[in-house]
């Protein structure tokens, strides 16, 4: 099995068994986008405790399996981290995480779900701090 094939398995496990595809009941803040050339959609919810670091993260969202599985291995990156971290990651940071290279629209699926997150901080839901 060459590395492309390998990319593709783990791009495959991530979409058909994504790393907390759901809800947050708990959630202090949520955001969602849409990419307007496509109709992709990814909302994440995040718990922020006190101190800033992610207690939980879930994502929803419909679209094709590169903004699908990349927001399940963005959310499994970002798990337990601070917002200090997320801040700093970057899109490209992004692309390498996702991994096969990718056209620059493709790249816009991929990045849907890293621009969801850069926003979500700055998004608390009603009743949150």
């Amino acid at each position: 099995m060459d590395q492309e094939e390998l990319y593709q398995e783990h791009i495959l496990d991530h979409y058909e068994d994504p790393f907390h595809r759901g809800t947050l009941e708990a959630a202090t803040h949520a955001h969602q986008e849409k990419n307007p050339l496509c109709g992709d959609v990814v909302r994440i919810e995040l718990e922020l405790d006190a101190q800033g670091k992610i207690c939980d993260l879930y994502f929803t969202g419909e679209g094709c399996v590169i903004s699908q599985a990349s927001a399940s291995m963005l959310l499994e990156q970002m798990h337990g981290k601070t917002i200090d971290d997320l801040k700093q990651f970057s899109a490209d940071d992004m692309l390498q995480l996702y991994g096969p290279r990718l056209t620059p629209n493709r790249q816009k699926c991929c990045l849907l779900s890293w621009k969801v997150l850069q926003s979500v901080v700055h998004s608390p839901v009603d009743g949150a701090s």
